[in-house]
């Protein structure tokens, strides 16, 4: 089963967290000095913040999935669309491994689609060209793709 993914860039992570806790009516399942994400029920959602970019505001939406399968039927649909696709593979992100690729909108909106692997202990690598981090079209100003 799939959950919708969103990323947001918060301005003060602590009074984010304070909020979207009482919102969400639970604690973060992750909690770091610059990131927190929340794995909710009802809707299946996963909801992240984080400090890392240079404006407050969505940073990207997407979906996780639970299966390779669902993942490969994801990428399936973007490449029969003839959608530009950025294969990350498996790679290091937002305190996980994750295998995952990246869309962009028309309007360059980024959609990140994933499977978690595991949890490591950092937010993540370097990209390898950061200027065109999310897709074939460089990300919106002051946006990440992680």
């Amino acid at each position: 089963m799939k959950r919708f993914h969103v990323h947001l860039h918060v301005g003060d992570l602590s009074a984010s967290v304070a909020f979207y806790s009482k919102m969400f009516a639970q604690p973060p399942i992750r909690l770091e000095a610059d990131y927190a994400k929340w794995h909710i029920e009802d809707p299946r959602l996963n909801f992240a913040i984080s400090t890392r970019g240079s404006e407050p505001g969505v940073d990207h939406l997407g979906f996780q999935t639970d299966t390779d399968e669902e993942l490969a039927e994801l990428k399936a649909r973007a490449q029969a669309a003839d959608m530009a696709l950025l294969d990350e593979g498996e790679t290091a992100c937002c305190y996980a491994r994750s295998d995952k690729h990246w869309l962009t909108d028309p309007d360059g909106v980024a959609w990140e689609q994933f499977r978690t692997l595991g949890s490591i202990p950092t937010f993540g690598q370097p990209r390898q060209q950061e200027a065109a981090a999310c897709c074939a079209a460089p990300a919106p100003a002051g946006r990440s793709c992680c």
